[in-house]
């Protein structure tokens, strides 16, 4: 009998998978056992080929050559990791092999990672498919014993293959089409794109927005207050007369509570977490961006095993799951977590009702803890951070609801009614496990405070204290965050979206995917469309023109929401793969025309005086996500300055953070109160005082890296990104 040959998607999952397999024998890329061989990607070894492959035309970018339709999609070996490639290639061939075991991760892109790397080592052996959710022993033992046939997945591979091979046409096309017509370094994606818009036109919101002066009435009595309102309950006056009027009819009139309203009420916990809520999550608490939260994520999952898989967009599991929840409270029943994980592990049975719920889990469960016992000393702060949210959640959805008395106070003054609300808790339940005893919900009035009330029954005379105008001004919406942003991008809401799309965008995410919504949001930086400012997503002068001039199709959702519901289709068996490409063929060529008719045109407004010492061309000011820097505006050229970097290291005056400014010996900390200081003379300083200099260190080291960038070519840069363009 041959061996199995076991390809994961990287060598520390392979490497779980050999322990718990048996195979202790290292070989050059792969772990072999008596009956197993283990070997690994190192995510992708295989890509879609760049367009200089298909022809000598394409080498140079002119509009010319647009747009470039290869007949048929070729597939090569990355150079870069070429070497393990050949390592997996050689084992697929090796005569004892009898079967291959796709052990990629659980999902469309997971399969993409292994089957292009079997056809392009025209593999011809049975093959067979593991599918699990988490990297526990128990899970991997289980995964084999029940492993798939291969060929119940293929569809999910025409799926992920005909996504990708539409993404390079109309991505690469769009790219080289607006660069070339507006000699500027742009690029555009059927996920990236639209995302940008909702970013730009947020900004326009705000821009253009005029804000209104109002007025509330706020009554005050012993102990608690109420806020005046008219007949249709609202509280806010646009006309201070009308405030003054108000406060001229109660005047020397009595106040009497007029009604009391006491209800019962429960909230039931919050779903467990997918992806796109734990990286909400993480960035309002802790300010992590999405890609952050997601390395950390798998690092529990992968390294740790104490979490399931996390590029998951479900926030339910399915029966099957219930027998291990038990095991899986034992789990965590370790520090702050213990007390309240035995507790409910005591109840007979669990209570499940607001986790279990197998109409709403698709490839991939919620993430929950694995059976695997935590321990906390070996998790960095990030990690336990991360793990600290899914814990706490898993505790709050297998917990009661949350049950309290709403008591609903009208006071009336002469004609006028005053109201107050307050809440009296009866049973924390869920909220134990965040150790609150109020909701964190915001009222639907801002000006309605929550608040204890005192003792009172209907008909109470009250003792007005005094009763004020307060002065307000009505505020634009917010401009986008990351946790904001990715709830757009999973509930994008464009104006006149047919509903049928919006429902198909519902039902597949929104734009993107789980695990590709933290990379776009990273290359909307790295290509200098927006910046931050504090914690909010501005887009820069770069990223509002590529949106007024890329073709309108791109700008919209819907598109996405279209492809989605084909590729779904296709995944399902019940579309063609060849029929959707031979669509985006022909879409791919509308669009680019679309570019080349258009009159739209694009300006440099941040050129600097400096010219680049390559190419002779004028710089171009740009801010990065860790400073301020110039690159040059030719796509051929590069190159590349840093002219100050953000860093962690505080001026000895104001305490606040210093930016590093200048290269080499010139090196400089420079602060906003006035204070600079050469960096030889702050590393002196910080010695002598005994400080510990590793911010200053890892700052260096990031600049240093920074500068290795310098000269590399933008076209090639402009390739890399569409490698992993969009993935959704």
């Amino acid at each position: 009998m041959g061996k199995s040959l076991v390809l994961a998607e990287k060598p520390s999952v392979a490497k779980e998978l050999a322990k718990v397999l048996g195979c202790r024998q290292n070989g050059q890329g792969f772990i072999s056992g008596d009956r197993y061989i283990v070997t690994w990607a190192l995510g992708h070894l295989v890509t879609l080929a760049d367009p200089e492959s298909y022809s000598q035309t394409y080498k140079t970018w002119n509009l010319e050559s647009l747009p470039m339709l290869p007949k048929k999609m070729q597939l090569v070996v990355i150079k870069e990791t070429s070497k393990q490639y050949h390592t997996v290639q050689s084992l697929i061939r090796r005569a004892d092999v009898s079967e291959i075991i796709i052990a990629t991760d659980s999902g469309r892109e997971g399969e993409l990672v292994a089957r292009w790397i079997l056809v392009k080592a025209g593999c011809t052996k049975p093959m067979k498919r593991l599918w699990i959710s988490s990297q526990t022993d128990k899970a991997v033992r289980d995964g084999f014993a029940n492993l798939r046939p291969a060929g119940e997945y293929y569809n999910l591979f025409l799926s992920a293959v005909s996504r990708a091979e539409a993404d390079w046409l109309v991505g690469l096309n769009v790219t080289r089409a607006l660069t070339c017509k507006h000699n500027a370094s742009l690029s555009a994606g059927r996920v990236q794109t639209p995302t940008l818009a909702m970013i730009v036109a947020r900004e326009q919101e705000i821009r253009q927005f005029v804000p209104k002066e109002y007025y509330t009435v706020r009554a005050k009595f012993g102990g608690f207050s109420a806020l005046w309102m008219d007949g249709r309950l609202q509280s806010r006056l646009f006309d201070r007369a009308a405030a003054e009027a108000v406060l001229q009819n109660i005047r020397g009139k009595q106040a009497v509570v007029s009604e009391i309203k006491k209800q019962y009420k429960h909230q039931a916990p919050p779903a467990a977490y997918d992806l796109t809520e734990l990286q909400r999550d993480a960035n309002r608490k802790y300010a992590y961006s999405a890609k952050q939260t997601l390395s950390l994520m798998q690092s529990l999952y992968e390294r740790h095993k104490l979490l399931t898989y996390p590029r998951t967009d479900s926030r339910y599991i399915t029966d099957d799951i219930v027998p291990t929840l038990p095991d899986r409270l034992s789990g965590i029943a370790v520090g702050p977590y213990k007390e309240m994980a035995l507790v409910i592990r005591k109840n007979r049975p669990l209570s499940t009702r607001y986790l279990v719920d197998n109409s709403r889990v698709s490839d991939h469960h919620a993430i929950i803890p694995t059976e695997e016992p935590a321990n906390l000393s070996y998790l960095t702060p990030e990690e336990r951070n991360i793990y600290d949210l899914v814990v706490r959640r898993f505790l709050a959805v297998l917990s009661p609801a949350f049950e309290y008395e709403e008591t609903k106070l009208t006071v009336l003054i002469g004609k006028e009614k005053f109201y107050a609300k307050g809440k009296m808790v009866k049973a924390l339940g869920w909220k134990q496990a965040y150790g609150q005893s109020l909701t964190d919900d915001e009222d639907d009035d801002p000006e309605m405070r929550e608040q204890t009330l005192p003792q009172i029954q209907q008909g109470d005379r009250m003792n007005l204290k005094s009763c004020d105008i307060e002065t307000g001004k009505t505020k634009p919406p917010a401009r986008y965050n990351e946790a904001t942003l990715l709830t757009a991008m999973e509930n994008p809401n464009d104006t006149g979206m047919d509903s049928g799309i919006r429902d198909i965008l519902k039902s597949t995410s929104g734009l993107g995917t789980p695990a590709t919504r933290a990379d776009i949001i990273e290359k909307l930086f790295d290509s200098f469309y927006v910046e931050r400012s504090g914690k909010e997503i501005v887009p820069t002068s770069k990223g509002i023109q590529l949106i007024n001039i890329v073709p309108a199709d791109l700008k919209s959702a819907a598109l996405t929401g279209k492809w989605e519901q084909e590729l779904a289709l296709i995944s399902k068996g019940s579309a063609k793969s060849d029929k959707f490409i031979e669509q985006m063929r022909g879409y791919t060529a509308k669009l680019v025309s679309a570019v080349i008719a258009s009159d739209a045109a694009y300006v440099h407004d941040n050129i600097t005086r400096q010219k680049c010492p390559d190419c002779d061309k004028f710089l171009l000011e740009v801010k990065g996500k860790k400073g301020l820097m110039r690159i040059c505006p030719d796509r051929e050229c590069g190159y590349r300055e840093s002219i100050s970097v953000q860093t962690n290291a505080r001026c000895p005056n104001c305490h606040k953070k210093l930016e590093m400014r200048g290269e080499g010996d010139k090196r400089m900390f420079v602060c906003v109160c006035g204070h600079r200081e050469r960096h030889a003379d702050f590393e002196k300083r910080r010695a002598e005082t005994g400080a510990n200099k590793h911010d200053v260190r890892k700052y260096m080291e990031s600049q240093n890296r920074q500068q290795t960038n310098i000269g590399q070519s933008a076209l090639a840069a402009q390739l890399a990104k569409w490698k992993e363009n969009n993935s959704g």
